[in-house]
């Protein structure tokens, strides 16, 4: 099997020669860059299968990077933040990070979440290989468009609504179970399979993220409504 090529950016190098050198003993090839220009040049350079991110770095931070990556269409990031507080984390994943891991943290925990977002990245490249040559399968709903094959959304007057691979994958799920109560846990196993972790409060903040994007009024919403004690609703009908 082909070896996975990570680029880890941090300004810290220690955090950088430790982690690579862990990486490296797990059979992944390693790339490390302090910086944005750094990171920047070696994306040019050469391409990865995934990114590792520092939050919070002088000069161009994480979330510039990560929006860069997003811009590109490149590689699945996992965004390191020393911040805990849920603000934080939801800004990385609105920028288009794929997870993240908040400082300090343990090797192995972060080698299991890379392994994770790796896994769903290539399950999407399997998905989309084998469906290329296909017809074109739409979901369409209260004048909506999500195009399975392109994985984008599209208003009514034809305006491109950017997902996220954590919000294309839930919008996916509430679209194959419309106007079906379905629970956080019921969410997270659809979404996440085996990865999906007791306690993950991160469909609550992919759904809001959604209500941002397709509620006429998020606060007020009518396509995505919460269920009290029981998870979400998806109202409307769908067709293909």
């Amino acid at each position: 099997m082909t070896q996975k090529r990570i680029l880890i950016v941090d300004d810290h190098r220690d955090i950088r020669d430790l982690l690579g050198a862990y990486l490296q003993q797990h059979d992944y090839q390693v790339s490390l860059a302090e910086d944005g220009v750094s990171m920047r040049d070696l994306l040019q350079q050469q391409s990865f299968d995934l990114i590792v991110l520092d939050l919070m770095m002088p000069g161009e931070d994480g979330l510039s990077l990560c929006r860069h990556v997003r811009d590109i269409g490149g590689p699945p990031v996992i965004m390191l933040t020393a911040m805990a507080e849920d603000a934080d984390c939801v800004v990385g994943l609105e920028m288009g990070a794929d997870d993240y891991v908040t400082k300090p943290f343990v090797p192995r925990v972060l080698l299991a979440r890379i392994k994770a977002v790796l896994r769903r990245s290539l399950g999407q490249e399997i998905e989309v290989s084998q469906t290329q040559d296909a017809e074109v399968e739409q979901l369409i709903f209260q004048g909506w468009c999500l195009d399975l094959n392109q994985r984008q959304l599209v208003r009514e007057d034809g305006l491109l609504v950017s997902l996220s691979n954590a919000e294309f994958n839930l919008l996916k799920v509430f679209l194959d179970h419309p106007q079906r109560i379905l629970s956080r846990d019921q969410l997270l196993t659809l979404t996440k399979g085996r990865e999906a972790e007791p306690f993950d409060r991160s469909i609550d903040n992919q759904v809001s993220r959604l209500r941002k994007k397709m509620e006429q009024n998020p606060q007020e919403p009518k396509l995505i409504k919460t269920v009290w004690g029981g998870g979400y609703l998806f109202t409307e009908k769908v067709g293909r």
